[in-house]
């Protein structure tokens, strides 16, 4: 089981490296994260984007673009329209997006023309790594949906496994978070959470072990688990943090980043390929980690298709 992020960019190397289309490559930290992937044998980059401008920036952070592909287009939603096509006709195995909103990607992968969506939804994924823990976290969704009900968040469980399964988590611990670890009917989260549960003990979530609701110190801290009295594998050893809506999630997953100092990547799951999907403001480092873990995804559902 993969336990660090630098253990995810050494696993991620290919003899022969996927293929990633970038929409709007036009900004530093993209092209810096794209060099340094490309540098370790995980991508070739397809560069969408106003060609001028890639090339200016990277002279200016010295990088060299050697023979890479560069699709010259000046308006960021086309852009994205052209990147998502090179997935849609098999040019390219990932998608990422570069200086442009997350809505454009979101409508040009959702878009008539190019169909890529896979699963009934598709959810934000963040992998954690935070000093202290001897693992990986996995948090969702917190920059994708807003409010999901109880059938959204067996998908989000379900994307959020496949993350962890690639990463070599055969069988992820989920905490079905909420402010408290006892069900509330005035609370719908537990009630969500007990629901979740009793899917996952019926055999209708598999390939992991669900537990809610739970609190975060419960959730991973088998001091307060025991404190609290519950019993469950899950409980202080959760490996996947669902958080109850895009609020909770969006403030878990910075404040591990800020507070606690932790490395960060992130995954857009649920559309045909791994869409690598992080902040403007994430730093080169972080956005490397994404693309490592989105080839290494990849990687696996190519075998999966393979082997079928």
């Amino acid at each position: 089981m993969i336990r660090t992020l630098d253990e995810v960019i050494k696993m991620a190397k290919r003899e022969i490296p996927c293929m990633m289309a970038v929409a709007v490559a036009q900004d530093g930290d993209v092209l810096q994260a794209v060099n340094a992937a490309a540098a370790e044998n995980i991508i070739r980059p397809i560069l969408v984007g106003d060609k001028r401008e890639i090339v200016r920036i990277a002279d200016r952070e010295g990088i060299h673009l050697n023979d890479w592909e560069i699709i010259d287009e000046l308006d960021k939603m086309t852009a994205c329209i052209i990147a998502a096509s090179l997935v849609r006709d098999k040019k390219a195995s990932l998608l990422m997006k570069g200086f442009v909103d997350t809505s454009c990607v979101m409508k040009a992968v959702l878009s008539k023309e190019n169909d890529l969506k896979k699963s009934t939804l598709i959810s934000h994924v963040a992998v954690i790594e935070v000093p202290g823990f001897d693992r990986l976290f996995y948090v969702s969704d917190s920059a994708m949906n807003i409010d999901p009900i109880l059938e959204e968040k067996e998908e989000i469980i379900r994307n959020t496994v496949e993350v962890a399964h690639a990463l070599g988590n055969e069988c992820p611990k989920v905490a079905v978070l909420c402010a408290v670890e006892k069900v509330n009917q005035k609370m719908s989260c537990t009630l969500d959470a007990q629901k979740l549960t009793a899917m996952n003990e019926r055999g209708e979530i598999t390939g992991c072990m669900v537990k809610g609701p739970l609190a975060l110190d419960n959730a991973i801290s088998p001091e307060a688990a025991k404190h609290k009295g519950i019993e469950s594998p899950v409980a202080g050893y959760a490996d996947i943090l669902i958080t109850p809506d895009i609020e909770a999630g969006n403030m878990l997953n910075k404040s591990m980043e800020y507070f606690a100092h932790a490395k960060k990547a992130s995954v857009m799951m649920g559309a045909k390929v791994p869409i690598v999907l992080i902040s403007r403001a994430s730093s080169a480092q972080s956005k490397m980690y994404s693309i490592a873990i989105s080839a290494l995804i990849a990687s696996v559902q190519e075998r999966s298709v393979c082997d079928e």
